[in-house]
């Protein structure tokens, strides 16, 4: 970001320290000319843009997701923002990505309009629509484009397109969603048409942009709904609801994760690639991570999460990201990570890795066993079973092998009875988890409909365990310590029971070394 030259008369003006801020400048960065034969100059000489857009394949799929929605509420008016941008420090922000149930509910993936809303109005019971079971009717409230037509082309720095570029219309917008759209300058008039006891209550996914929150509530604090307790537990719902509704991925969904998993697997190759050449350098997990990341930017829209590079003692620590450990020959190193999409969805897949290229005979007993308890898992995950079932399963194998080696302190049966847990020590985190918009998707829905609910066609979740022993550990012997090992799968629930979304990517102890071997030999030619 270059520092912008500022005039005589803009230094002038902001020589005092009792001077107002100017709100159309931040710090010294970004000062416009402000004379009025710049600002006719500006808007003249353009020539028209392409603004053709298509339907995304995602509208095809939002009217179900809509509607479905919308039954569990009817009579009320349900408020879904996209959220803003983030401060990362000063005037930067982080990249915008959208709250996911602003993404599922329209569609919109990306960094696509910051500040929109998604708004389901309830439509009159005594309506065409309600007679055909349509309980809402939504709309999509945007910023209009700033583009070369208006001043705000080169002032907003928000959404100005001299800064941000081009952004689709409201009328592109409706083509791309299918949902009709509004100016988001009448949101707020929108929002509280109606509002009342007896009449329409309003509801917000409450944590996705402060401000639309604030305005929600100030219009149900003015009409009726003054009791705050009452209105965050509606919220709350509706958040719950958008979480569980996602559970269920359809075909489109199936699809966006299977192209996030081959990227993913992309990313893996070129990691590998790099190893050899980062052996001994300093800091050479953020060598590794950086050729990931180069492809997740290449291939979608970013990384899905932190990746994860750690080697020797770092794997011990599940969600290590620092990645500023040097990578030696002889150890075992292990990467979770998952490109995301441009449609916003993610795969999540860990391998460990022997740096020297092959297993040592003690590394390939352990990878093993983790290797045994993620097919055991697998086997356990069938429709009509639990999340409990998985992690019963692969908790037996895990708990078998720290008995067999001499390390677990009691028997198998009673550490794995409630009271005794103690293989807890060495995986202290569940299995398995739902994947799509979310790393860990539906991560707001209740217990019972979650972890107690039972498996079902279409659900995609991850089967993950792993053995983890820390530096200091001394309950292990010491040729156990500094190693952490974790295998991680995304599955697909089908109605003849699990596929795994990740069988391209090798995992079994034969097939890693030769992955090995094909990616160095790759990066050699």
């Amino acid at each position: 970001m270059s520092q912008q030259d500022t005039s005589a008369q803009d230094a002038a003006q902001n020589a005092t320290a009792d001077s107002k801020p100017d709100p159309e400048r931040r710090h010294n960065r970004t000062l416009r000319p402000r004379s009025a034969a710049f600002k006719d100059f500006m808007l003249t000489g353009w020539g028209a843009e392409d603004s053709t857009v298509e339907p995304l394949e995602s509208s095809a799929y939002t009217p179900r997701r809509l509607r479905e929605l919308g039954a569990k509420f009817p009579g009320e008016r349900l408020v879904i923002p996209a959220g803003t941008a983030k401060v990362r420090n000063d005037d930067c922000d982080y990249a915008f990505r959208p709250d996911s149930a602003f993404a599922y509910y329209t569609g919109l993936g990306e960094d696509l309009e910051p500040g929109a809303v998604l708004v389901l109005d309830p439509v009159d019971p005594a309506s065409d629509e309600a007679k055909q079971g349509i309980t809402h009717t939504p709309l999509l409230f945007l910023h209009p484009r700033a583009d070369q037509t208006t001043q705000d082309y080169y002032l907003s720095a928000a959404y100005g397109e001299y800064w941000v570029g081009a952004r689709p219309g409201l009328e592109q917008m409706h083509t791309m969603t299918g949902i009709p759209t509004a100016d988001v300058a009448t949101l707020a008039d929108h929002l509280a048409k109606d509002v009342g006891p007896g009449s329409v209550q309003l509801r917000v996914v409450a944590n996705a942009d402060a401000q639309v929150t604030a305005t929600v509530e100030k219009i149900r604090e003015g009409n009726g709904f003054p009791d705050r307790k009452a209105n965050d537990a509606a919220d709350a719902d509706l958040y719950e609801k958008t979480s569980e509704h996602r559970m269920i991925k359809d075909a489109y969904e199936v699809r966006q994760l299977r192209n996030a998993i081959a990227a993913t697997k992309d990313g893996f190759d070129r990691m590998l690639a790099a190893l050899p050449g980062a052996l001994g350098k300093p800091r050479s997990e953020r060598i590794l991570e950086g050729a990931f990341n180069a492809n997740a930017r290449e291939e979608g829209n970013d990384e899905g999460y932190g990746t994860i590079v750690a080697y020797g003692g770092h794997a011990a620590t599940l969600h290590w990201m620092r990645n500023t450990g040097t990578i030696e020959s002889g150890g075992l190193l292990l990467i979770d990570a998952g490109v995301e999409t441009d449609s916003l969805y993610t795969a999540d897949i860990t391998r460990t890795f022997p740096t020297s290229g092959h297993f040592t005979p003690f590394q390939k007993e352990l990878y093993q066993v983790v290797l045994d308890a993620q097919q055991a898992g697998f086997e356990a995950a069938q429709p009509g079973r639990t999340y409990s079932d998985i992690h019963d399963a692969c908790m037996r194998v895990l708990a078998q092998a720290l008995h067999d080696w001499g390390i677990l302190p009691v028997s198998v049966e009673e550490a794995l009875s409630p009271e005794g847990q103690q293989h807890r020590r060495w995986h202290a985190c569940g299995v398995a988890h739902h994947l799509g918009l979310d790393v860990h998707d539906c991560s707001q829905a209740r217990f019972e409909h979650y972890q107690g609910a039972k498996l079902a066609p279409g659900m995609v979740f991850t089967i993950e365990p792993g053995l983890y022993f820390k530096d200091n550990d001394l309950l292990v012997p010491p040729q156990f310590r500094g190693i952490g090992i974790r295998v991680e799968d995304d599955v697909l629930m089908t109605e003849d029971g699990p596929e795994w979304l990740s069988k391209s990517i090798p995992k079994t102890v034969d097939d890693v070394e030769a992955w090995m071997a094909q990616c160095a030999d790759g990066a050699t030619r």
